[in-house]
């Protein structure tokens, strides 16, 4: 349930027994108790002038004179304080009677009212209250008694009142606790996110989006170990950009960056979710392909040099295929240069060629 669909007894956990427990714990009894409410009559005569003396008091005080504010607060304050002074001796002092001093204390808390300057004016109006008390009374023993009580029953509202300050004051803690927690976990997410993100640009080649040499290295000694625990192929298609060279020289770098910058994304295209793009330096590109023969690897290099002639008619590509595995497995600097042999022997042909 919410809080604000609770009562401050609830929020506080404070029961009948509870509430019976702090009485005994100061001395308060029904009898004692009933002492106040005899006295009841003569506090509602005098109420207003309480009240007049108490809030001349306090308003001379800066502190609360500023967290007072203006002339429509103070009425508002008064009326409240008629309530509160006459409740001391209405003779009731039920578990309404402690919610509505639990209700005090959390107003207090939220307009700013410090424990000492609340202190203060508990002291204050107990002054007044016994001076009242002391001009309506004629028997000593009774008014002693009575003042006691008095002094009794404004301890027990005290300890109510600061238990919602110390209640509050708990609830803000945790509640920053909880946000510093939230923030925690979610720096901790963008954290991991944003090293996840550094680690996967420093795998890839900037120009082009695919795997990078060293990431190539790393991936092929894990796809070869996997091929090898489950007696799988694996294929490797090793090829470059003919002429390349005369390409740079004819039409720019910016055109040979173009060209390379589509290569990445043909491959891109061209690839299953498990296959690996690579640029293994200058024009040269692989593509590791886990659980995928020669045969399956040269359409591969087909769809490639589709792609790419659709876009540079005039420039072609040289692919070398090698495969290893299921049984016997080449390691992967072998299955590279295998592959990069199969290259240069597709260049012995003209044009998009491809040999395994």
């Amino acid at each position: 349930m919410r809080r604000t669909q609770q009562t401050l007894l609830e929020q506080m956990q404070l029961g009948d027994l509870e509430i019976l427990r702090r009485k005994e714990l100061l001395g308060l009894n029904d009898e004692d108790l009933a002492l106040l409410a005899r006295q009841k009559e003569s506090i509602e005569q005098n109420i207003d002038v309480i009240v007049d003396e108490f809030y001349e008091r306090q308003t001379e005080i800066d502190e609360i004179s500023l967290l007072i504010g203006d002339a429509d607060t103070l009425m508002r304050l008064r009326t409240a304080q008629r309530k509160y002074v006459l409740d001391l001796f209405s003779g009731v002092y039920d578990s309404e009677y402690v919610n509505n001093r639990l209700r005090i204390g959390m107003v207090h808390k939220r307009i700013g009212v410090e424990p000492k300057l609340y202190l203060s004016a508990v002291w204050t109006l107990k002054a007044i209250v016994i001076r009242t008390l002391i001009r309506t009374i004629e028997d000593s023993k009774l008014l002693q008694n009575t003042i006691t009580v008095l002094d009794k029953l404004l301890y027990f509202d005290t300890t109510l009142v600061f238990d919602t300050y110390i209640g509050s004051l708990v609830g803000e803690i945790e509640n920053a606790k909880r946000r510093t927690e939230l923030y925690a976990t979610s720096l901790e997410q963008k954290v991991a996110e944003r090293t996840q993100q550094l680690e996967r640009l420093a795998q890839l080649d900037p120009l082009t989006e695919v795997y990078n040499q060293r990431a190539m290295q790393e991936l092929l000694k894990r796809e070869l170990a996997v091929a090898k625990r489950h007696h799988s192929t694996l294929a490797m298609i090793y090829f470059d950009i003919d002429e390349f060279k005369s390409i740079n020289d004819r039409f720019g770098h910016i055109k040979g960056d173009e060209v390379l910058k589509n290569i990445g994304q043909i491959l891109i295209k061209n690839t299953r979710d498990t296959d690996i793009p690579c640029r293994h330096g200058g024009d040269e590109f692989c593509l590791i392909l886990p659980e995928c023969d020669v045969s399956s690897a040269k359409l591969v290099c087909t769809k490639i040099i589709n792609d790419f002639k659709a876009i540079y008619d005039d420039f072609s590509l040289s692919f070398g295929v090698a495969q290893t595995g299921p049984e016997t497995f080449l390691d992967g600097n072998e299955l590279i240069k295998l592959a990069d042999e199969h290259m240069y022997n597709a260049k012995t042909v003209t044009g998009n060629a491809i040999d395994d």
